[in-house]
C-alpha cells in the first residue's frame, strides 16, 4: 500500500482501538536546580523513565509502520514497546505556557538546552542521566518562557556507550521458520589504517550478518563517491574483529588482511535476517505528544488539559525526522487527532531518511564524504507538490497533508546545508529555473554565513582547513521559537521566509561564485550533490529496499550563495555580524590532509577567515577584501553598527530585545581578539 493510499484510509475508517501509553516507570524525580525559580513561572521539576506503549496492527494509522504486520503481538493481539522520556516542566502546571516542546533527539543526545538556552554538556553530547548544575540549564530561557520540555526515544540503534542518551525499545520481526531477508550496505572510510571495522554507522547498533557465507556478501573499495567500485576478493576479508592480535569471527565487524586504507571508500553488502520494527519509534513519538496534548498524564503532575499545543523542534537527523513524520502521515493518531501543532526542522535540509524501513539504519545521511546515496536526499523535497521532469514522479512534503492534521512548519538552515546538503532543492523548482511556490502554514529561513552548528569564539581548526565558522544564528532561532509558539497559539503569523532567490541570482551553480582570491584559501568546486536513485520497485510502497547497492540517476541541479566582495553571503537572515562584519563567514570548509581529500567540503563545517587588521597587512599578504582599520573608524563605532544592525532585526522579529546586550558584547570580545592577537 502506498504513503498516500495510507493517508487516504486513516481518513476514511474510524479506529477501533487506540494505540496508548500504557504504563510509565519513574526512576527519577527532583527539583531542577534546587528548586530556583525562573521568572514568574516559578520552580521546574525533571522526571527520567520509561514509557511503554501497546499499538494495534489492525488500526489504519499504524499501516503506516513498515513491517508491523510481522512484530509479534501479546494476547490482546497488540505490538508492546517502549522508550525512555525526560521530561522538564514547570512544578504549576497553571503558570505553563500550554505548549510542549518536543526535542527529538539526535542518535541519543538531547539538545533543547544546549541550543535554546545556552547550556554547557554535562558531556559532549550531554549524554548524562541528569541535568544537574545551572550550567546545564544555561540562561534559563525556555523555562522564563514557560516552556514544558519533552524527550522521548525514538531510535533503536542508539550507540549503547550513551548510557544517559535517549533510545526506543521496539521488537524484531517474528521468525516462525520464516525469516524475513534482506540485503544490509554499510559504507565507510578510515583516516588512518586499522584492521577492523564496525558494520554500522558511527558506533551504532549494527545489524548483524546472518549468514557470513552466502554468494550476496561483497566488499567494494572506490576513489570517490562516483568512482567505479572493485570487488575484493572474498578471500580477504571476514566477518570478524581482532582481539589481542587475533582475529575473531563476529557478525557485527568486518575486517581486511592488511588492513582498510585511508581515505579509500570501502561499501560491504551482506545478508541480515528479522530486523527491528523500526518505525515504531516514530509511532512513540506521536502517541506520547498525543497522550500529553489529549490524555491525562496525571503520574507526571501534568493535570489534564494543560497542555493544549505541541511544538517539534529537531536539529540536523532529528528535523529529517519530523520531516519524514508529517510526510508519512503519523501527525494523525490513531484517533484521527491532529499530534503535532508545529514543526521546527533545522539544519535538515531538503532531506529526508531511514527512519521506517525495512533495515533501517537511522543514523546513516549524506555527505560529500560519508554515507553515500542512502535514502536521504530523495524526491520530493519541497512543501509543494511538484513533478519531477526526469522521472515523472509527482509530491510534496505537504501536499498530501489534510487540512486537519497539518502543522505550521520551519524549515531553517545554515549555509552549509547549501554546500553539504543540497538546501536549494527546498526552495526551487526540480528544474532549478525557478523559485519555488511556498505554502501560507510554511515558512524557509536561511541564516547566512553559518555552518552546520555555530562554533565557539575563537573558533578551534578541527577537520577543515581554515578555522570553523563561529557566526551563532542560534539567538535567531530563540525569536523564531517564541514566534512558532505565537502562531500556533493564536495564530499571529510568524515573521516572512527569508532565503536566496534562484530567480534574482542570489544562489547560482558553483562556477559562477564570485569568489575573492583569498591568499592561502582553496575554494571548493563541486558542492555535495543529490541524485536520483532507485532502491527498487518496493521501496515507496512498502519500505523495502532490493537493489544494493542503488541504481544511480540524474544529479539534481544544485546552486549554493552569491558572494559580495568580501566573500560573504549578499542575502537572507544575517546576523550583526555579517552585516558588520570582522571576516569572512562561510558555510563550506575544505579537509584538511589528516582528515580527508583535500579538494573534498569538510562535512558539517564552515569557515572562519579574518579580514587584515591594517591596509599595511593587507598590501603585504596581498589579500583583496579592505581591512579593519579600514572599514572601522574604531572599535566603537563599529560596535554602533552591530547596535544598530541588531535593532533593524528586532524590528523585523528575528531577534529579541533581550538578548541584545549580549549580542553585542560578543562582537566587541571579537573585536578585541582580531585586533590584539597574534596570526
Amino acid at each position: 500500500m502506498t504513503r498516500i493510499g495510507i493517508l487516504g484510509l486513516g481518513m476514511l475508517l474510524a479506529a477501533s482501538v487506540s494505540a496508548e501509553v500504557t504504563r510509565v516507570e519513574i526512576e527519577h524525580r527532583s527539583d531542577v536546580l534546587g528548586g530556583k525559580s525562573f521568572g514568574l513561572v516559578g520552580g521546574y521539576e525533571q522526571f527520567i523513565g520509561t514509557i511503554y506503549f501497546e499499538a494495534d496492527p489492525e488500526n489504519p494509522a499504524n499501516e503506516v509502520v513498515v513491517d508491523i504486520e510481522h512484530a509479534p503481538t501479546n494476547a490482546a493481539g497488540r505490538v508492546e514497546h517502549s522508550a525512555n522520556f525526560t521530561l522538564i516542566k514547570p512544578k504549576d502546571m497553571g503558570r505553563a505556557n500550554g505548549t510542549v516542546l518536543f526535542g527529538t533527539s539526535n542518535r541519543g543526545s538531547r539538545r533543547l538546552l544546549t541550543f535554546f538556552n545556552h547550556a554547557h554538556a554535562e558531556g559532549e553530547t550531554w549524554d548524562a542521566p541528569v541535568p544537574t548544575t545551572a550550567e546545564n540549564y544555561g540562561d534559563g530561557f525556555l523555562m522564563e518562557n514557560g516552556f514544558t520540555l519533552l524527550w522521548v526515544g525514538w531510535q533503536w540503534d542508539t550507540p549503547e556507550n550513551r548510557e544517559g542518551g535517549s533510545r526506543s525499545f521496539v521488537p524484531q520481526t517474528v521468525d516462525n521458520g520464516n525469516p524475513i531477508e534482506g540485503l544490509v550496505r554499510s559504507d565507510f572510510h578510515v583516516t588512518r589504517r586499522v584492521l577492523d571495522r564496525t558494520l554500522a554507522d558511527r558506533n551504532h547498533i549494527p545489524y548483524p550478518v546472518s549468514d557470513p557465507d552466502a554468494p550476496e556478501n561483497v566488499l567494494t573499495i572506490r576513489d570517490s563517491r562516483e568512482a567505479p567500485r572493485r570487488t575484493i576478493p572474498r578471500s580477504q576479508w571476514d566477518f570478524a574483529r581482532v582481539e589481542n592480535e587475533v582475529k575473531v569471527p563476529d557478525s557485527t565487524r568486518i575486517y581486511l588482511e592488511g588492513g582498510f586504507e585511508p581515505f579509500k571508500i570501502y561499501e560491504v553488502i551482506y545478508k541480515a535476517k528479522n530486523p527491528q520494527v523500526i518505525g515504531l519509534g516514530l509511532a512513540g513519538i506521536r502517541d506520547t505528544i498525543s497522550w500529553f496534548k489529549y490524555g491525562s498524564p496525571t503520574d507526571l503532575n501534568i493535570p489534564a488539559g494543560t497542555i493544549q499545543r505541541a511544538v517539534g523542534f529537531g536539529l540536523s537527523q532529528p528535523g529529517r525526522t519530523l520531516r519524514t513524520f508529517v510526510y508519512q502521515g503519523f501527525n494523525a493518531d490513531e484517533q484521527q487527532r491532529k499530534v503535532f501543532d508545529g514543526i521546527m526542522a533545522h539544519i535538515a535540509g531538503p532531506a529526508r531518511g531511514s527512519f521506517n524501513l525495512r533495515f533501517g539504519q537511522a543514523s546513516r545521511d549524506a555527505h560529500p564524504f560519508i554515507n553515500f546515496f542512502y535514502p536521504t536526499d530523495i524526491f520530493p523535497f519541497t512543501d509543494v507538490e511538484q513533478t519531477d521532469p526526469v522521472t515523472g514522479k509527482t509530491g510534496g512534503i505537504l501536499s498530501d497533508v489534510p487540512e486537519q492534521f497539518m502543522p505550521k512548519v520551519y524549515n531553517s538552515f545554515s549555509s552549509y546545508e547549501y554546500w553539504g546538503r543540497a538546501a536549494s532543492l527546498m526552495h526551487t523548482t526540480i528544474d532549478g529555473r525557478r523559485d519555488a511556490p511556498m505554502m501560507d502554514n510554511a515558512r524557509v529561513y536561511h541564516f547566512a554565513g553559518a555552518q552546520h552548528l555555530p562554533d565557539p569564539f575563537p573558533p578551534p581548526v578541527e577537520n577543515g582547513q581554515q578555522p570553523n565558522n563561529p557566526n551563532d544564528f542560534s539567538w535567531m532561532m530563540r525569536a523564531l521559537l517564541l514566534a512558532m509558539n505565537r502562531w500556533v497559539t493564536d495564530g499571529t503569523p510568524a515573521p516572512p521566509s527569508r532565503f536566496l532567490s534562484v530567480e534574482n541570482d542570489e544562489i547560482v551553480k558553483a562556477e559562477a561564485v564570485r569568489w575573492p582570491a583569498i591568499p592561502g584559501v582553496a575554494f571548493p568546486t563541486v558542492p555535495h550533490l543529490a541524485y536520483r536513485v532507485d532502491y527498487g520497485p518496493l521501496f515507496e510502497s512498502d519500505g523495502i529496499i532490493t537493489n544494493e547497492p542503488p541504481i544511480l540517476g540524474e544529479a539534481y541541479p544544485i546552486f549554493v550563495p552569491q558572494v559580495d566582495a568580501d566573500g560573504n553571503e549578499i542575502g537572507a537572515l544575517r546576523m550583526p555580524e555579517i552585516v558588520a562584519p570582522l571576516a569572512t563567514y562561510t558555510g563550506w570548509n575544505l579537509y584538511n590532509a589528516d582528515n580527508g581529500p583535500t579538494d573534498v567540503l569538510s562535512h558539517m563545517s564552515g569557515s572562519f577567515i579574518p579580514f587584515p587588521r591594517t591596509q599595511a597587512e593587507r598590501e603585504r599578504s596581498n589579500d583583496p577584501r579592505i581591512s579593519i582599520e579600514e572599514r572601522y573608524e574604531s572599535r566603537e563605532q563599529y560596535l554602533g553598527l552591530v547596535a544598530e544592525a541588531t535593532m533593524d532585526l528586532i524590528e523585523q522579529g528575528y531577534l529579541l530585545d533581550r538578548d541584545m546586550p549580549e549580542i553585542v558584547e560578543a562582537a566587541g570580545d571579537h573585536w578585541d581578539y582580531l585586533m590584539n592577537s597574534v596570526r
